[in-house]
């Protein structure tokens, strides 16, 4: 197979030198020369290939600089309202080549390097991820950040500057090994320590009642200090920041100790305060109600709040004179979206700052409290929500269990109100639920505590307003909104698609990257041959990339002209990685009609999720036997990525045929992997849930392959009980390929290993995979059928691109602004740093 043209050598034939500006170039050589020399005390006799990154990297960011401060210089002259976006996640990946996008810098950066000799490829690739994210969550929260500065939004993302993120995962003889991942090992060119701005945040202690007002005493302290991270927007010289808190011990932290002789052990405690921003929590979709959890969420709210007031009273930039003492108006100039339940501590905590430390009544507290939060939930399965015990409460936050308790109290004496005598609402509504072990319900915390609750597709803020929180949308339905979920198009197709959007631009402009609904126009030329030839040929070259690098890092060799029908995403029970498996089984019995198939998954399980764990080695094994059965050759192929992140997703995505979007209608709350592979080329097979409503609805039914249960079924069906064993004795190919499973024709040398997913799916599978089975396998049917046609396929494309508008970001965020925020977006640019003011 000859070795597809890098993005780099494609630039190269149509001649970047004009294109990059000639000034820029030098300049770059320069400035390039000048950090390795200076900035890292390199000669070029001796750089690495790391050294190098270091150079352009910084080089890169002295670009964003100028525009970071003017930025900030904007701001603090037009006063504007500012949004604060708290999430315990965000999942970055890299950052230079998206940097060098937004900034219009990467022809010029291009042709920099390799006049310099060097391959700018090459460099992109020593960059750690920044996996400070399990899924989802994160990486919705990173899009948003791309979106906030490309709209103008006076943005802030605050988290955890976690120095181990997502686990690095293995595959060893088929099971999933965790590794830590030290991506700060060889540092960080992005970020800025920013000690001027270092925090106290209190745990433990004691509450005391006194004449002057309520004290929280003899306390823990641990310092928060701030990380800033620049977040350039699209092409408008605006640069907002993330600051991400890192947790260190006082100086004087234990030292008391020093007198009786434990200098030593005193200095190593301080580990143990150190320890709040060491690792994420690689849960997704499930609670751990672990203390040190809890310490992160308030250490995150804690320093993120007392940052807030900080730049709330001194909104002048560097004035002493002007500083806002009244605290009434913050709503009007501060917004905090709570992005699901993770940081709903700044509730109570805004109140303990208003109450006993500005002096303000409770009533008013409330009021700017409730003016100024908003959340966004992301889940309805039960085992994700947080229900935090009283107890740990009681120790480590005694004075948010107070507020908590009060918050509850005027809630309850409402609902009493509204409903008298109905104490079974009550106990649905409360914020603290009895039972053996008293917890406090952080989700109905948030509801009561904000003026707006979000779900993040139309069908699943449905179901929270009509099952979940029904009763709080019975009493304030004005606050209950939607806003369905988007992704960056600047990540999501410039930078890892750059062919299909430059076949995009070529026949409908630029301006769509900013401006998403343009693609629409698309559709007059869904039966132009010339387009319809562009679009495949681009799809086919992505293949043949990946093809390449699954060869080079994972010793597999693949038929590029083969489907890639791919699944991707955190291994769980709802997202039916197992429906996925049987369909590969069934497929496999019949490899006579096989036409030429790739079945790709990557992703990992949560450490202690053994029925996720299991499913990983699951489909290895199945792809042991699939893969070296020589009656099959190459026309069925399984293979297992391992480590999936933002990097290996930017190369999977634009290669994909086929996106398997296939939960059980109700669970999945969104998804946006769905919106990331319908933009670059790849039709959906899925069930009607999360936002793959909506993609059917922009792209026309007819050019997804929707198949199973609505809600309504799986609804008619939880009343009526599932009956799994009924479908494995009437489907005779889902008997055959259970029976194989438990049989151990997959797993010849331990028959009985895959017993608890066998036992689970006939006897207790919550997600009803059987009964989706049939459907599925002749929806794949039809999805092979038309593949055969590569030109009906390829139209089907174009339709799904075209009704891509919908799901950018910025769409998403504008509508937050507007509708959440009270703030207006903007496609305005601020002026350059070297230009005059």
């Amino acid at each position: 197979m000859p070795k597809p043209l890098t993005d780099q050598e494609k630039r190269k034939q149509i001649s970047v030198r004009g294109l990059a500006g000639v000034e820029n170039v030098a300049d770059l050589k320069t400035n390039f020369n000048r950090h390795l020399h200076f900035t890292l005390v390199k000669d070029r006799n001796v750089a690495t290939k790391r050294d190098y990154y270091f150079a352009l990297a910084n080089t890169v960011r002295d670009h964003l600089v100028g525009r970071w401060i003017r930025t900030q210089q904007h701001y603090y002259e037009k006063d504007p309202k500012r949004v604060y976006y708290l999430s315990l996640e965000f999942y970055m990946g890299r950052t230079l080549q998206n940097t060098m996008v937004n900034l219009a810098l990467e022809n010029a950066c291009d042709e920099a390097t390799y006049q310099l000799g060097l391959d700018m490829e090459e460099l992109q690739d020593i960059e750690e991820d920044a996996g400070l994210g399990n899924g989802g969550l994160g990486r919705l929260a990173a899009c948003f950040l791309d979106s906030m500065a490309s709209l103008g939004l006076a943005a802030y993302g605050y988290g955890i500057r976690y120095e181990f993120g997502i686990f690095n995962q293995k595959i060893v003889s088929g099971w999933q090994v965790e590794e830590a991942d030290d991506w700060l090992r060889y540092g960080n060119p992005w970020e800025k320590a920013r000690p001027e701005y270092m925090r106290p945040v209190h745990f433990y202690g004691r509450v005391e009642h006194t004449p002057e007002g309520v004290k929280w005493v003899d306390t823990q302290v641990v310092l928060a200090l701030p990380y800033d991270t620049p977040v350039p927007g699209y092409r408008n010289n605006i640069v907002n920041t993330m600051r991400l808190w890192s947790a260190k011990a006082p100086c004087d932290f234990n030292l008391k100790d020093f007198n009786v002789g434990g200098y030593i052990q005193a200095v190593l405690d301080r580990n143990l305060a150190e320890n709040i921003s060491r690792v994420l929590y690689p849960n997704d979709n499930f609670f751990e109600g672990k203390e040190l959890r809890l310490k992160q969420e308030y250490f995150v709210v804690a320093a993120t709040l007392q940052d807030i007031i900080r730049r709330f009273k001194a909104s002048k930039f560097g004035s002493t004179e002007f500083v806002r003492m009244d605290l009434s108006t913050l709503p009007d100039k501060v917004a905090i979206q709570l992005n699901d339940t993770h940081p709903a501590l700044a509730i109570p905590e805004l109140m303990r700052i208003l109450v006993d430390t500005e002096k303000v009544s409770w009533e008013k507290a409330w009021d700017i409290t409730v003016r100024t939060c908003a959340y966004t939930n992301h889940t309805v399965l039960p085992e994700a929500l947080e229900r935090w015990p009283i107890d740990l409460f009681q120790n480590l936050l005694p004075r948010h269990l107070e507020i908590i308790y009060e918050i509850n109290r005027r809630h309850m004496e409402r609902i009493s109100k509204l409903y008298p005598g109905d104490h079974d609402r009550l106990r649905r509504m409360s914020l603290i639920e009895e039972g053996g072990q008293k917890k406090i319900n952080m989700a109905h915390l948030c509801i009561v505590g904000s003026h707006a609750v979000n779900g993040v597709a139309r069908i699943h803020s449905e179901i929270i307003k009509d099952t979940v929180f029904k009763d709080f949308y019975e009493v304030d339905p004005q606050k209950f909104q939607n806003k369905t979920n988007g992704i960056t198009p600047r990540r999501w197709l410039v930078m890892c698609n750059p062919g299909l959007a430059d076949v995009i631009a070529e026949r409908i402009g630029e301006d769509y990257i900013r401006e998403l609904d343009q693609l629409k126009t698309l559709l007059k030329f869904v039966d132009d041959d010339a387009f319809i030839r562009d679009v495949a040929k681009v799809k086919q070259e992505n293949k043949m990339k990946f093809a390449v690098h699954l060869e080079e890092h994972y010793k597999v060799k693949i038929n590029p002209n083969s489907m890639f029908d791919v699944q991707v995403k955190r291994i769980h029970e709802y997202k039916r990685q197992l429906l996925n498996c049987l369909h590969i089984i069934t497929f496999y019995n019949r490899s006579v009609c096989v036409s030429h198939h790739v079945i790709a998954h990557c992703s990992q399980a949560a450490p202690g999720y053994h029925t996720a764990k299991m499913i990983i080695k699951l489909i290895t094994s199945i792809g042991d036997i699939v893969n070296n059965d020589p009656v099959v050759g190459d026309r069925l192929k399984v293979i297992f990525l391992e480590n999936y992140r933002v990097t290996l997703a930017e190369k999977v995505i634009p290669a994909a045929d086929l996106s398997e979007q296939i939960s059980t209608a109700g669970t999945e709350a969104s998804g946006t992997g769905n919106m990331k592979f319908m933009l670059n080329g790849a039709l959906t097979i899925g069930t009607m849930d999360g936002a793959n409503v909506e993609m059917a609805e922009e792209a026309g039914e007819e050019n997804l392959f929707i198949f199973g249960m609505r809600v309504p079924d799986v609804e008619a069906m939880d009343k009526k009980g599932y009956d799994a064993v009924s479908y494995y004795n009437r489907i005779p190919e889902l008997k055959q390929a259970m029976d194989q499973i438990s049989g151990g024709f997959f797993s010849p040398s331990q028959p009985d290993l895959f017993k608890d997913i066998v036992n689970m799916l006939m006897h207790h599978d919550r997600f009803k995979v059987f009964a989706d089975y049939e459907d599925y396998i002749k929806c794949q049917e039809k999805v092979s059928a038309l593949y055969k046609n590569p030109k009906e396929w390829t139209k089907k494309v174009i339709h799904n691109i075209a009704g891509c508008g919908k799901f950018s970001s910025d769409r998403t965020i504008a509508q937050y602004a507007r509708e959440i925020w009270g703030m207006e977006p903007s496609l305005e640019k601020i002026g350059a740093p070297d230009d005059p003011r």
